[in-house]
């Protein structure tokens, strides 16, 4: 689960994090009372949506007086800001946070993330703030330091000094620096995070050390016993299928190709999503319906996969080990009475009761391709695919209960 800038930086605070001055608006007026309630002469006013690189798109802009605060709030609302991250659809603004301008002498990137080869939180810090970290990588890979976190100690402050240090803090900076670290590390490891980004962390001309930017990415997994972080929540941001997936209990993530996929198991959903690219197509999603999938689940699932508009064909792809093969199959010949989807279908069941499962699709009397393994149910979806062009009603060949009952 991602957040807001505004957000990150209220829980960062909490850890002792400094940040400048800054409040949310969803007004014009709004953002012109938070102007005068911050004070000062200069203020940022800056797009909330969930993707980096914003000031490229637009989406920040610095003012000098209440009346500029005004028009760029009215600009910036309702606008839909295109950065490489959103995709060409964008993501359209309903939120701006208003800050002080602060004097800026130099820009230092921060990052925390899970690093999967040493299973450890690793620590990604450079002097030149300001990018995008694989801008930096590409052009300056030595001007990257990495560090891990030993979980048995967490980061220590002799830790954090060798990394203020090492990104050029004079002395006076140092202890701002390991203030900021220490407590981005808290945050991460208290809130249950997979990421916290300050770019860029920024010293100013008076000394202070401010987290001028900041992401913070959670483990959906540990939400149930973070309330104060799952209330943060921006459903607005997110896919609404995904949204949809949440409350039916289902892992679904939107892809950019046109065969829907229904699977149990994460580890059979991306085998099967490799299948369909090697068959010479692209899965339209990820979709792990989970253990113990009833026949509703699975009426769900269709709904959710049905709801892509680039969705051409339908591989449903069990193997049942918690699951049972008849409850899918049911689950599949409700959905398809219920939801009558006019693109081909396949499916491929096997484990716990297959057999009557297959005899469950066999006597529906439904239009449905079948297939025993894997790689077979793939190069079928594919080919039925490709005979329709993505434009025939529900059916294809190997049809069973309808045609000539070969699988």
């Amino acid at each position: 689960m991602d957040i807001h800038e505004y957000q990150a930086k209220e829980l960062l605070a909490g850890f002792g994090v400094a940040i400048p001055r800054g409040g949310v608006a969803y007004s014009p007026e709004q953002a012109v009372y938070r102007a005068s309630e911050i004070g000062g002469a200069r203020w940022a006013v800056k797009a909330q949506i969930h993707s980096g690189a914003r000031g490229k798109a637009g989406g920040i802009k610095l003012c000098t007086n209440e009346d500029e605060v005004r028009q760029a709030a009215k600009t910036l609302l309702g606008k839909r800001l295109v950065t490489h991250q959103t995709g060409p659809e964008g993501r359209t603004v309903h939120r701006l946070y208003i800050e002080a301008a602060v004097p800026i002498e130099r820009e230092i990137y921060l990052g925390f993330v899970l690093d999967r080869k040493s299973e450890r939180v690793m620590i990604v810090a450079s002097a030149q703030g300001g990018m995008e970290i694989e801008e930096i990588s590409e052009r300056s890979p030595d001007a990257i330091i990495r560090s891990v976190v030993e979980p048995a100690v967490g980061l220590t402050a002799f830790q954090a000094r060798e990394i203020a240090f090492a990104l050029g803090f004079d002395a006076a900076q140092v202890t701002r620096a390991v203030t900021a670290l220490l407590g981005c590390y808290r945050a991460f490891r208290d809130l249950d995070a997979t990421m916290v980004e300050i770019n860029p962390l920024v010293a100013t001309a008076d000394g202070q050390l401010l987290a001028l930017d900041c992401k913070m990415t959670f483990d959906d997994n540990a939400l149930f016993r973070r309330p104060n972080v799952s209330e943060l929540r921006d459903y607005a941001e997110e896919d609404p299928r995904e949204s949809q997936a949440a409350e039916y209990g289902i892992n679904y993530v939107a892809l950019d190709g046109e065969i829907g996929c229904i699977v149990n198991g994460a580890g059979l959903a991306m085998g099967t999503m490799d299948l369909i690219k090697h068959a010479g197509s692209s899965p339209a999603n990820f979709l792990d319906v989970g253990g113990g999938a009833s026949p509703e689940k699975v009426c769900n699932a269709f709904r959710l996969v049905l709801a892509d508009a680039k969705v051409k064909a339908i591989l449903v792809n069990i193997f049942a080990g918690i699951n049972r093969c008849d409850w899918v199959a049911q689950g599949v010949v409700n959905a398809v009475k219920e939801l009558k989807p006019a693109v081909p279908l396949v499916v491929r069941l096997a484990g716990t009761n297959v057999e009557e499962g297959r005899r469950i699709l066999k006597e529906s009397g439904l239009d449905l391709a079948t297939a025993d393994t894997l790689t077979e149910a793939a190069e079928k979806v594919v080919a039925a695919l490709k005979a329709t062009g993505g434009t025939a009603a529900l059916g294809g060949q190997g049809e069973v209960g309808g045609g000539n009952g070969k699988p």
